[in-house]
């Protein structure tokens, strides 16, 4: 379970970790808290002075022990202030077998999902154009049609607030095989996911619907979309360690820095983002300090002020006050101040990009390994939180309720949670059940989530400063709950809250008690499936005869059969699920087979199960058996209503090869 658990965590850290919101009007409740609860006023104490020497001592007394301690090789920071680099630096080991050295001009890092705002950017820059309108039709820009969703279409609008409404999507995502690399054109009819949220509604983080505008950036430009970031984005800044391309160009591969699971292991393959305009930069941190400059300085170079304002600027609807999506940029609030933001993870790479535009001031790290327990995700939250509260100080002064309505708060909030950024319609929903969010009210009436403690380099203490909103005292960041009709109907928490909401999970597929009635059924099919050849073996070591003859001797046999059968169904897919963890790329193409095989074999076996149990019970009621064998083909019965069941929630069946 634990393993499981692990995979979950690190399925949600490939895109967009750190780790979404608009949805129904809050109640009155989350209305005060939006109204109440605004950023809090800076410190008028004096921040520490922005300037290369204080910025290199402090960042080199923190980063190379962060590093180390987290078993990451290496890792790329720029800071950028008034128009001007204060700080590039390297730390670490772009190749551990050479002892290569992280050079922040040269060394090519995988920004991941950081590589959006890229292709936002290009989205503009048609906006500006007049090639492009935010808020009309996609299909009117497209050579295929998206089917509308409860007669709605998708806008542009929602593509880069991420409420397009499309679930998640893995099968083309990312691979290590070069030739998994495809066309946008090829690739965006056959990939279409199913639309899952009314658009503008949900939140739900979408790689896919990212590499359908840069789609629409190739079709409307009439270039490439490669040759696109290429001519109007990296030309004009000067970006020449830079590139889209997968694989590298010939003249970048030796810049390229190595991927890894962790300082003690081998260098990975590089890795091919397939939805490319979602993720497949790489990049040096000088030409990420040259990006964060020109945003900075109004788009300066590549856009106009006024685009560049609307981009920075505009605000979605979110989760009471919580950070909420800008264009294609995220906010992420820190002492007062707004940063607009976004985070990159590959498999391999983990980073992050800050701009600060009330002070001038962009961050820029990247980290080639996940490290120890995904030990880059801490980092990088700590290095935000810290380098606010040195050079961007600012003064909280949150309120608290009263403990009463706080223990009335938290037990309201108590339950199993699942995230709008996930798989619905398909197999994959089954990842969904073991990976679901667990809010628990504590016995001094706060909330803990165990599964997010890991994102922040402390321990959470969650404390209700507000009716329904709650902060994290070591850190500031918020989380917040929507109530209608007196039952939490979302939650979410600053970091992710631009992108992804959590909803409580629905009654007949909540963990709570469907993961230990899994265990349990599973635990009965397995000691019915052994007592068959057991039960035979000690009979012909006494020379007894089976009492079961005809009809009752082959229900029963039929029985065993088909719980061998589930048990095969059930060995599947955790081959499946451990190929998965360990190269998600296995999962788009190499393991077809497997999944085919396994959404046949898996309905057969339940549906069977169920039928001959029933058809065991049955008989062993009709001819008066001994209450033993009774109870156990009750039990049985149980078990394959329970395997149907969870056959037809998480559609562990089907042929369709888009998940």
């Amino acid at each position: 379970m634990r393993f499981l658990r692990k995979l979950m965590i690190g399925l949600t850290a490939l895109v967009a970790l750190p780790l979404a919101a608009q949805g129904p009007i809050p109640p009155e409740p989350a209305k005060k808290a939006a109204s109440t609860a605004v950023p809090p006023a800076p410190k008028t104490a004096q921040p520490a002075a922005l300037d290369p020497a204080d910025l290199e001592a402090w960042l080199d007394g923190y980063l190379p022990y962060a590093l180390e301690r987290g078993n990451i090789p290496g890792a790329v920071v720029v800071v950028v202030r008034g128009g001007q680099v204060v700080l590039e630096k390297g730390y670490g080991f772009a190749d551990v077998a050479k002892r290569a050295p992280v050079l922040p001009e040269t060394t090519l890092f995988r920004p991941g999902s950081v590589s959006k705002l890229f292709t936002w950017t290009a989205v503009m820059q048609q906006v500006e154009a007049g090639k492009l309108d935010l808020d009309k039709d996609v299909n009117a820009y497209l050579d295929f049609k998206i089917p509308p969703y409860q007669g709605k279409p998708i806008t542009l609008r929602n593509i880069m607030t991420h409420t397009a409404g499309f679930q998640e999507s893995v099968r083309y995502l990312i691979s290590s095989d070069p030739k998994a690399a495809m066309a946008l054109k090829k690739q965006m009819p056959l990939a279409l996911p199913d639309r899952v949220f009314a658009p503008g509604t949900t939140p739900a983080y979408s790689n896919y619907a990212t590499a359908l505008a840069g789609y629409i950036v190739e079709r409307v430009s009439g270039e490439p979309f490669d040759n696109y970031i290429e001519n109007h984005i990296f030309k004009p800044l000067g970006m020449t360690h830079a590139s889209f391309r997968q694989p590298l160009p010939a003249n970048l591969v030796p810049f390229m820095a190595k991927g890894y699971p962790d300082v003690t292991a081998k260098a990975q393959p590089f890795e091919i983002v397939i939805p490319a305009p979602a993720g497949s930069l790489s990049a040096s941190g000088a030409d990420m300090g040259k990006f964060m400059i020109a945003h900075l300085n109004d788009g300066a170079g590549l856009l106009k002020p006024e685009t560049a304002k609307m981009m920075h600027d505009f605000k979605a609807p979110g989760v009471g006050p919580l950070n909420s999506m800008a264009l294609g940029f995220y906010e992420q609030w820190v002492n007062g101040h707004r940063a607009i933001a976004h985070g990159g993870d590959t498999v391999w790479f983990h980073s992050y990009l800050w701009l600060f535009p009330d002070a001038d001031i962009g961050v820029f790290v990247s980290m080639n390994s996940a490290g120890k327990e995904g030990a880059a995700g801490a980092v990088r939250s700590a290095l935000f939180h810290k380098f606010a509260d040195r050079y961007l100080p600012g003064e909280e002064k949150p309120g608290q309720v009263d403990a009463k309505t706080a223990r009335q708060h938290a037990a309201m909030m108590a339950g199993h949670y699942v995230s709008s950024r996930g798989s619905f319609t398909n197999f994959l929903s089954l990842l969904g059940l073991l990976g679901q969010t667990s809010i628990v009210a504590t016995e001094d009436g706060k909330i803990a989530i165990p599964a997010l403690d890991g994102l922040s380099a402390g321990a959470r203490d969650w404390v209700e400063v507000e009716p329904f909103v709650w902060r994290d005292t070591g850190t500031g960041e918020r989380l917040a709950a929507e109530v209608k009709d007196g039952r939490v109907v979302r939650v979410s928490i600053d970091p992710m809250s631009p992108f992804t909401v959590l909803e409580p999970a629905p009654a007949g597929t909540n963990a709570a008690w469907l993961v230990p009635a899994l265990f349990a059924a599973l635990g009965i099919v397995l000691l019915a499936a052994l007592a068959w050849p057991v039960r035979a073996l000690v009979r012909r070591s006494f020379g007894a005869t089976f009492a079961l003859e005809g009809k009752a001797r082959r229900a029963y046999r039929l029985s065993r059969l088909f719980a061998w059968l589930a048990l095969a169904a059930v060995a599947g897919w955790l081959g499946l699920i451990s190929a998965f963890s360990a190269d998600i790329g296995s999962i788009g193409g190499p393991l077809d087979w497997l999944i085919q095989l396994l959404r046949i074999l898996t309905p057969v076996a339940a549906f069977g199960l169920l039928a001959t149990a029933g058809w065991h019970l049955w008989l062993s009621i009709k001819d008066k058996r001994r209450w033993t064998m009774k109870l156990g083909a009750v039990l049985l019965m149980l078990a394959g209503l329970l395997l149907v069941w969870v056959t037809l929630a998480f559609h562990l069946y089907g042929f369709g090869m888009v998940y």
